[in-house]
Protein backbone atom coordinates (compact mmCIF):
# COMPACT_ATOMS: atom_id res chain seq x y z
CA UNK A 1 0.00 0.00 0.00
CA UNK A 2 1.22 3.46 -0.90
CA UNK A 3 -1.31 5.78 0.75
CA UNK A 4 -3.30 5.24 3.97
CA UNK A 5 -5.73 7.46 5.86
CA UNK A 6 -6.60 7.10 9.57
CA UNK A 7 -9.77 8.86 10.75
CA UNK A 8 -10.29 9.89 14.38
CA UNK A 9 -12.10 13.19 14.86
CA UNK A 10 -13.42 12.54 18.37
CA UNK A 11 -11.76 13.71 21.58
CA UNK A 12 -8.09 14.36 22.20
CA UNK A 13 -7.74 11.19 24.24
CA UNK A 14 -9.21 9.15 21.38
CA UNK A 15 -6.63 10.62 19.01
CA UNK A 16 -3.78 9.61 21.32
CA UNK A 17 -5.20 6.10 21.70
CA UNK A 18 -5.11 5.83 17.91
CA UNK A 19 -1.33 6.24 17.77
CA UNK A 20 -0.58 2.49 18.06
CA UNK A 21 -2.27 2.14 14.65
CA UNK A 22 0.26 4.59 13.21
CA UNK A 23 3.15 2.69 14.78
CA UNK A 24 2.01 -0.67 13.46
CA UNK A 25 1.13 0.48 9.95
CA UNK A 26 4.56 2.07 9.65
CA UNK A 27 6.16 -1.17 10.83
CA UNK A 28 4.42 -3.18 8.10
CA UNK A 29 4.41 -0.51 5.37
CA UNK A 30 7.46 1.69 6.04
CA UNK A 31 7.28 3.50 2.70
CA UNK A 32 3.55 4.20 2.76
CA UNK A 33 2.32 7.77 3.16
CA UNK A 34 0.10 7.74 6.24
CA UNK A 35 -2.31 10.65 6.71
CA UNK A 36 -4.38 11.36 9.83
CA UNK A 37 -7.72 13.19 9.95
CA UNK A 38 -8.57 14.80 13.30
CA UNK A 39 -10.64 17.62 14.75
CA UNK A 40 -9.49 21.23 14.65
CA UNK A 41 -7.59 22.18 17.79
CA UNK A 42 -5.89 18.84 18.30
CA UNK A 43 -3.48 18.89 15.37
CA UNK A 44 -0.54 20.05 17.48
CA UNK A 45 -0.42 16.76 19.37
CA UNK A 46 0.61 14.88 16.19
CA UNK A 47 2.37 17.71 14.39
CA UNK A 48 5.86 16.25 14.60
CA UNK A 49 5.00 12.57 14.42
CA UNK A 50 7.81 10.97 12.38
CA UNK A 51 5.57 8.38 10.73
CA UNK A 52 2.84 10.71 9.47
CA UNK A 53 2.92 12.21 6.01
CA UNK A 54 0.16 14.78 6.55
CA UNK A 55 -2.21 15.84 9.30
CA UNK A 56 -5.61 16.86 7.94
CA UNK A 57 -7.86 19.02 10.11
CA UNK A 58 -11.64 19.13 10.13
CA UNK A 59 -13.08 22.30 11.62
CA UNK A 60 -16.44 21.23 13.02
CA UNK A 61 -17.19 24.56 14.69
CA UNK A 62 -17.42 26.71 11.58
CA UNK A 63 -19.09 25.63 8.32
CA UNK A 64 -18.92 22.00 9.44
CA UNK A 65 -20.69 20.53 6.42
CA UNK A 66 -18.96 22.78 3.90
CA UNK A 67 -15.67 21.49 5.24
CA UNK A 68 -17.04 17.94 5.17
CA UNK A 69 -17.72 18.22 1.43
CA UNK A 70 -14.24 19.65 0.88
CA UNK A 71 -12.70 16.72 2.74
CA UNK A 72 -14.65 14.18 0.69
CA UNK A 73 -13.41 15.81 -2.52
CA UNK A 74 -9.84 15.81 -1.21
CA UNK A 75 -9.92 12.14 -0.26
CA UNK A 76 -11.47 11.11 -3.56
CA UNK A 77 -8.66 12.85 -5.39
CA UNK A 78 -6.03 11.06 -3.31
CA UNK A 79 -7.39 7.58 -3.98
CA UNK A 80 -6.27 5.98 -0.74
CA UNK A 81 -5.35 2.32 -0.75
CA UNK A 82 -6.78 1.96 2.74
CA UNK A 83 -8.95 4.06 5.04
CA UNK A 84 -8.98 3.09 8.71
CA UNK A 85 -11.95 4.66 10.48
CA UNK A 86 -11.43 4.48 14.24
CA UNK A 87 -14.50 6.60 14.98
CA UNK A 88 -18.06 5.40 15.45
CA UNK A 89 -20.02 8.45 14.22
CA UNK A 90 -22.02 8.72 11.01
CA UNK A 91 -20.05 11.70 9.68
CA UNK A 92 -16.81 9.73 9.67
CA UNK A 93 -18.67 6.84 8.06
CA UNK A 94 -19.84 9.14 5.28
CA UNK A 95 -16.28 10.26 4.62
CA UNK A 96 -15.18 6.64 4.51
CA UNK A 97 -17.79 5.32 2.07
CA UNK A 98 -17.61 8.29 -0.31
CA UNK A 99 -13.81 8.36 -0.49
CA UNK A 100 -13.54 5.81 -3.31
CA UNK A 101 -10.67 4.19 -1.41
CA UNK A 102 -9.63 0.73 -2.54
CA UNK A 103 -10.34 -0.71 0.91
CA UNK A 104 -12.15 0.60 3.98
CA UNK A 105 -12.39 -0.67 7.54
CA UNK A 106 -14.16 0.56 10.66
CA UNK A 107 -16.09 -0.48 13.73
CA UNK A 108 -19.43 -2.18 13.19
CA UNK A 109 -21.06 0.35 15.55
CA UNK A 110 -20.65 3.05 12.93
CA UNK A 111 -24.10 3.72 11.42
CA UNK A 112 -22.66 3.35 7.91
CA UNK A 113 -20.46 0.33 8.66
CA UNK A 114 -22.60 -1.84 6.37
CA UNK A 115 -20.88 -0.16 3.44
CA UNK A 116 -17.30 -0.68 4.71
CA UNK A 117 -15.23 -3.46 3.17
CA UNK A 118 -14.32 -4.71 6.64
CA UNK A 119 -16.24 -4.32 9.91
CA UNK A 120 -14.77 -4.96 13.36
CA UNK A 121 -16.75 -5.35 16.58
CA UNK A 122 -16.03 -2.69 19.20
CA UNK A 123 -16.30 -4.71 22.42
CA UNK A 124 -16.38 -2.81 25.72
CA UNK A 125 -14.56 -4.79 28.38
CA UNK A 126 -15.84 -6.06 31.70
CA UNK A 127 -14.29 -7.62 34.77
CA UNK A 128 -14.10 -11.08 33.18
CA UNK A 129 -12.79 -9.83 29.84
CA UNK A 130 -10.48 -6.83 29.76
CA UNK A 131 -9.52 -5.20 26.46
CA UNK A 132 -7.99 -1.76 26.02
CA UNK A 133 -9.08 0.78 23.41
CA UNK A 134 -5.57 0.70 21.94
CA UNK A 135 -6.02 -3.01 21.29
CA UNK A 136 -9.51 -2.47 19.89
CA UNK A 137 -8.04 0.04 17.44
CA UNK A 138 -5.30 -2.38 16.41
CA UNK A 139 -7.94 -4.96 15.50
CA UNK A 140 -8.95 -2.62 12.68
CA UNK A 141 -5.73 -3.39 10.83
CA UNK A 142 -5.25 -7.07 11.62
CA UNK A 143 -6.35 -8.01 8.10
CA UNK A 144 -3.47 -6.02 6.58
CA UNK A 145 -0.86 -6.74 9.30
CA UNK A 146 -1.13 -9.48 11.94
CA UNK A 147 -2.77 -10.04 15.33
CA UNK A 148 0.10 -8.73 17.48
CA UNK A 149 -0.74 -5.90 19.92
CA UNK A 150 2.67 -4.84 21.24
CA UNK A 151 2.57 -1.32 19.81
CA UNK A 152 2.72 1.66 22.16
CA UNK A 153 0.54 4.68 22.70
CA UNK A 154 3.20 7.23 21.79
CA UNK A 155 3.76 10.95 21.25
CA UNK A 156 6.86 12.70 19.99
CA UNK A 157 7.73 16.00 21.70
CA UNK A 158 10.55 17.85 19.97
CA UNK A 159 13.86 18.98 21.47
CA UNK A 160 12.34 22.45 21.68
CA UNK A 161 9.48 21.06 23.76
CA UNK A 162 11.92 19.45 26.17
CA UNK A 163 13.98 22.63 26.28
CA UNK A 164 10.89 24.68 27.11
CA UNK A 165 10.08 22.60 30.20
CA UNK A 166 13.66 21.92 31.32
CA UNK A 167 13.46 24.97 33.62
CA UNK A 168 10.78 23.15 35.64
CA UNK A 169 12.84 19.99 36.14
CA UNK A 170 15.57 21.25 38.45
CA UNK A 171 13.83 19.78 41.54
CA UNK A 172 11.73 16.72 42.28
CA UNK A 173 8.14 17.38 41.23
CA UNK A 174 4.71 15.97 40.56
CA UNK A 175 2.01 17.19 38.18
CA UNK A 176 -1.72 17.42 38.82
CA UNK A 177 -4.23 17.77 35.98
CA UNK A 178 -7.50 18.44 37.83
CA UNK A 179 -9.77 19.20 34.87
CA UNK A 180 -12.00 17.15 32.58
CA UNK A 181 -14.53 17.77 29.84
CA UNK A 182 -17.10 15.97 32.00
CA UNK A 183 -18.16 16.90 35.53
CA UNK A 184 -18.67 13.28 36.59
CA UNK A 185 -15.13 12.38 35.54
CA UNK A 186 -13.56 15.15 37.58
CA UNK A 187 -12.46 14.74 41.19
CA UNK A 188 -13.96 17.67 43.15
CA UNK A 189 -11.73 20.66 43.86
CA UNK A 190 -11.79 20.19 47.61
CA UNK A 191 -10.29 16.71 47.20
CA UNK A 192 -7.36 18.06 45.21
CA UNK A 193 -6.93 20.90 47.72
CA UNK A 194 -6.86 18.53 50.71
CA UNK A 195 -4.44 16.25 48.86
CA UNK A 196 -2.04 19.12 48.15
CA UNK A 197 -2.26 20.30 51.76
CA UNK A 198 -1.12 16.85 52.86
CA UNK A 199 1.96 16.87 50.61
CA UNK A 200 5.44 17.76 51.83
CA UNK A 201 5.91 21.51 51.35
CA UNK A 202 9.29 20.97 49.68
CA UNK A 203 7.82 18.90 46.86
CA UNK A 204 7.20 20.98 43.74
CA UNK A 205 3.70 20.73 42.26
CA UNK A 206 2.79 21.79 38.72
CA UNK A 207 -0.89 22.15 37.85
CA UNK A 208 -1.60 21.39 34.22
CA UNK A 209 -4.54 21.95 31.92
CA UNK A 210 -5.85 23.88 28.95
CA UNK A 211 -6.43 27.62 28.90
CA UNK A 212 -10.04 26.95 29.91
CA UNK A 213 -8.77 25.36 33.12
CA UNK A 214 -6.49 28.22 34.17
CA UNK A 215 -8.94 29.55 36.75
CA UNK A 216 -9.66 26.05 38.07
CA UNK A 217 -5.96 25.41 38.67
CA UNK A 218 -5.44 28.89 40.12
CA UNK A 219 -8.24 28.36 42.63
CA UNK A 220 -6.89 24.98 43.71
CA UNK A 221 -3.38 26.37 44.06
CA UNK A 222 -4.52 29.39 46.09
CA UNK A 223 -6.81 27.44 48.42
CA UNK A 224 -4.19 24.76 49.07
CA UNK A 225 -1.59 27.31 50.14
CA UNK A 226 1.27 25.13 48.88
CA UNK A 227 4.30 27.41 48.54
CA UNK A 228 6.09 25.31 45.90
CA UNK A 229 3.25 25.08 43.42
CA UNK A 230 2.93 26.67 39.99
CA UNK A 231 -0.07 27.02 37.69
CA UNK A 232 0.98 26.06 34.15
CA UNK A 233 -2.53 25.62 32.76
CA UNK A 234 -2.76 27.29 29.36
CA UNK A 235 0.97 28.04 29.32
CA UNK A 236 2.22 24.81 27.76
CA UNK A 237 1.31 23.07 24.52
CA UNK A 238 0.09 19.48 24.50
CA UNK A 239 3.56 18.18 23.68
CA UNK A 240 5.26 20.41 26.23
CA UNK A 241 2.90 19.11 28.90
CA UNK A 242 3.73 15.56 27.84
CA UNK A 243 7.46 16.35 28.00
CA UNK A 244 7.05 17.70 31.54
CA UNK A 245 5.09 14.63 32.63
CA UNK A 246 7.84 12.31 31.43
CA UNK A 247 10.20 13.03 34.33
CA UNK A 248 7.68 13.66 37.10
CA UNK A 249 7.81 11.56 40.25
CA UNK A 250 4.07 11.04 39.69
CA UNK A 251 1.34 12.49 37.49
CA UNK A 252 -2.15 12.78 38.97
CA UNK A 253 -4.99 12.83 36.46
CA UNK A 254 -8.69 12.13 36.03
CA UNK A 255 -10.05 9.73 33.42
CA UNK A 256 -9.26 12.30 30.74
CA UNK A 257 -6.75 13.31 28.07
CA UNK A 258 -3.80 14.02 30.44
CA UNK A 259 -3.92 10.35 31.46
CA UNK A 260 -3.18 9.44 27.85
CA UNK A 261 -0.38 12.03 27.69
CA UNK A 262 1.28 10.17 30.55
CA UNK A 263 0.74 6.82 28.82
CA UNK A 264 2.24 8.18 25.61
CA UNK A 265 5.41 9.14 27.50
CA UNK A 266 5.45 5.97 29.66
CA UNK A 267 5.39 8.36 32.62
CA UNK A 268 4.26 7.32 36.11
CA UNK A 269 0.57 8.04 36.52
CA UNK A 270 -2.18 7.84 39.13
CA UNK A 271 -5.56 7.88 37.40
CA UNK A 272 -8.61 8.86 39.46
CA UNK A 273 -11.87 7.26 38.37
CA UNK A 274 -15.18 8.74 39.50
CA UNK A 275 -18.23 7.82 37.40
CA UNK A 276 -16.38 5.65 34.90
CA UNK A 277 -14.36 2.47 35.46
CA UNK A 278 -11.02 1.18 34.10
CA UNK A 279 -12.73 -1.94 32.75
CA UNK A 280 -14.16 0.13 29.91
CA UNK A 281 -10.68 -0.07 28.38
CA UNK A 282 -9.53 3.55 28.36
CA UNK A 283 -7.14 3.29 31.29
CA UNK A 284 -3.47 4.23 31.72
CA UNK A 285 -0.81 2.28 29.81
CA UNK A 286 2.40 3.34 31.54
CA UNK A 287 4.60 0.71 33.18
CA UNK A 288 3.93 2.52 36.48
CA UNK A 289 0.15 2.95 36.35
CA UNK A 290 -2.02 3.20 39.44
CA UNK A 291 -5.78 3.60 39.75
CA UNK A 292 -7.69 5.35 42.54
CA UNK A 293 -11.43 4.88 42.84
CA UNK A 294 -14.09 4.60 45.51
CA UNK A 295 -14.25 1.45 47.61
CA UNK A 296 -17.94 2.00 48.33
CA UNK A 297 -20.26 -0.33 46.40
CA UNK A 298 -22.51 1.86 44.26
CA UNK A 299 -25.28 0.37 42.15
CA UNK A 300 -25.23 3.48 39.94
CA UNK A 301 -21.53 3.18 39.03
CA UNK A 302 -20.61 3.27 36.21
CA UNK A 303 -23.39 5.58 35.10
CA UNK A 304 -22.13 5.91 31.54
CA UNK A 305 -19.28 5.23 29.16
CA UNK A 306 -18.13 8.84 28.84
CA UNK A 307 -19.49 10.84 31.76
CA UNK A 308 -22.14 13.52 32.33
CA UNK A 309 -22.32 17.24 33.06
CA UNK A 310 -23.91 16.43 36.43
CA UNK A 311 -24.47 13.38 38.60
CA UNK A 312 -27.65 11.59 37.45
CA UNK A 313 -28.32 10.52 41.06
CA UNK A 314 -27.58 14.00 42.48
CA UNK A 315 -25.14 12.71 45.13
CA UNK A 316 -21.85 12.15 43.20
CA UNK A 317 -20.71 9.59 45.77
CA UNK A 318 -18.40 7.93 43.24
CA UNK A 319 -16.19 11.01 43.75
CA UNK A 320 -16.99 12.25 47.24
CA UNK A 321 -16.22 8.87 48.82
CA UNK A 322 -12.69 8.73 47.41
CA UNK A 323 -10.30 9.21 50.32
CA UNK A 324 -7.31 11.56 50.34
CA UNK A 325 -5.16 8.80 51.78
CA UNK A 326 -5.73 6.82 48.58
CA UNK A 327 -3.95 9.56 46.67
CA UNK A 328 -1.22 9.92 49.29
CA UNK A 329 -0.47 6.20 49.12
CA UNK A 330 0.49 6.48 45.43
CA UNK A 331 3.01 9.25 46.04
CA UNK A 332 6.56 7.85 45.72
CA UNK A 333 8.69 8.28 48.82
Amino acid sequence: MKRILIIQTASLGDVILGTPVIEKLHRFYPTAKIDFLLKYGYEEVLRYHPYLHQIIVWNKKEKKYTHLIELIRLFRARRYDLIVNAQRFASSGLITITSQAKSTVGFSKNPLALFFNHRIKHVIGKQSFLIHEAERNLKLIEHVTDDSVGYPVKLYPTQLDYAKVSQYKTRRYITISPGSLWFTKQLPNDKWIDFIKAIDKDLVIYLLGSGKETNLCAQIMMDSGHANSLNLAGKLTFLQSAALMKDAAMNYVNDSAPMHFASAMNAPVTAVYCSTIPEFGFGPRSDNSLVVQTSKPLSCRPCGLHGFHSCPEKHFECATTILIKQLIQTLPT
